[in-house]
């Protein structure tokens, strides 16, 4: 489903990828995992758009998109649930997720998503006129998927979903990511908690200073003495 060749991305001077290639089968989910400051976000600015790389290529489904604006990435099948969520504060939660479903017009399937992502989040439909801003923090990421899942993704991406959440909430969110792709999203998970991302993934790499260390199924990672080192603190 979506493919990255030889992948450099560059703030100004300063080089953040040197070369990544990786992929992502339809079904699957696939971790990204390293330390803070690897160049795991900045993966995934690259794929959407965001910052987009200086040389190699970016294929989903075929087409090439690394030269496509963020936009039109959007409308092909890709969203993005950023690092610390980057709700709208002051609209409520409908807002948000009227947002997510901006670039649809099929007003049916817009309601069948919305009672879709109720479903998965229950307490965002007791919220719904709430202002995004006075939710907890893991409410706040319930929403920040559910927005993402109102564009209807093919390919979901998720930058750190743990962050900052209490372990319950953690485990809570790791389950909802499962049973979105068991609903048939492909995602891609980048994320610092190694052993959350590496016990859901069916493959996962290893990113070090811009660069893939390591590739693997999620199982055998997880059992890599390098690994459990320098990643699950074993």
């Amino acid at each position: 489903m979506l493919e990255l060749r030889n992948v450099c991305t560059f703030y100004g001077n300063i080089q953040a990828l040197h070369g990544i290639s990786l992929r992502i089968d339809k079904g699957e989910i696939v971790s990204l995992i390293g330390a803070n400051g690897a160049g795991k976000s900045t993966t995934l600015m690259s794929i959407c758009g965001g910052v987009p790389p200086r040389s190699g290529e970016i294929l989903f489904e075929g087409q090439p998109i690394h030269e496509v604006k963020a936009d039109k990435i959007v409308r092909m099948g890709i969203s993005q649930v950023p690092e610390g969520r980057l709700i709208f504060p002051e609209m409520t939660v409908m807002e948000n997720l009227d947002l997510g479903a901006f670039l649809r017009n099929d007003k049916d399937g817009i309601a069948q998503d919305l009672e879709y992502v109720f479903t998965l989040f229950p307490i965002l439909a007791e919220r719904r006129k709430q202002l995004g801003g006075t939710l907890s923090g893991g409410e706040q990421q319930m929403l920040a998927i559910s927005r993402a899942l109102m564009a209807r993704p093919r390919l979901l991406l998720l930058d750190e979903p743990s962050l900052g959440l209490a372990p319950i909430i953690i485990a809570q969110i790791f389950d909802i990511i499962r049973k979105v792709n068991e609903s048939g999203t492909t995602v891609f998970l980048v994320e610092q908690n190694a052993n959350q991302a590496l016990k859901i993934a069916h493959r996962a790499y290893v990113m070090e200073n811009g660069r893939i260390t390591l590739e693997d199924t999620g199982a055998a990672l997880l059992s890599n003495e390098d690994v459990k080192k320098a990643y699950l603190g074993i």
